[in-house]
């Protein structure tokens, strides 16, 4: 299942929710976001109907069709906010090989933070990001390659890399160990 959660329909009736609260402002039509986004028009209408579980890509794919970042799509606010690794949401790959915990993210911030654990001996090649989205990230545990263009770059524990997510990127996990990852997006530059 792509969102993992203590209550994972309660997570995907939400961001169906908010789907389509943020197409209805943006008076965007399902065919339009489906055009804009390449997901079909029928997985849309599912998704905000919450009968289907979206994957990171898909999230990807209409949170830059909307110019929205990918943390808008799950709209938790309160004035403090405590996350705890491995609890509450979580977002997988394809092949469940990348994993994100969404961190904070508020309404209206061009920043958000999650942290992402890519498994033993994979990689993750994630959808390019909106224009002008630089990410940010740090090795928390393990030892990771992320490529950036046609350039590799060797990260041990606490080694830090900046880099404008809007071209082809990848994170390589070449260990047995699980590398554990916190990433800050800002958007518009």
């Amino acid at each position: 299942m792509p969102i993992e959660s203590e209550d994972p329909k309660q997570v995907v009736l939400q961001v169906g929710a908010v789907l389509k609260r943020l197409r209805k402002e943006k008076q965007l039509s399902l065919d339009d976001v489906a055009a804009l986004s390449g997901v079909s028009k029928l997985t849309l209408g599912n998704i905000e109907r919450g009968e289907t579980n979206p994957t990171i890509g898909m999230l990807w794919k209409i949170s830059k069709s909307l110019s929205v970042p990918l943390m808008a799509l799950f709209s938790a606010e309160s004035s403090v906010n405590v996350s705890r690794a491995g609890k509450g949401l979580r977002i997988a790959g394809e092949e469940k090989t990348w994993v994100i915990e969404p961190i904070f993210h508020h309404a209206g911030d061009e920043m958000e933070m999650c942290r992402a654990y890519l498994q033993p001996n994979s990689s993750y090649d994630p959808e390019k990001h909106h224009p002008h989205t630089t990410e940010i990230v740090t090795v928390m545990s393990g030892t990771v390659t992320i490529r950036v263009g046609q350039e590799s770059h060797l990260l041990h524990q606490y080694d830090s890399i900046r880099f404008c997510a809007d071209t082809t990127h990848s994170y390589i996990n070449q260990s047995d160990e699980v590398v554990v990852l916190h990433i800050l997006m800002k958007y518009g530059g």
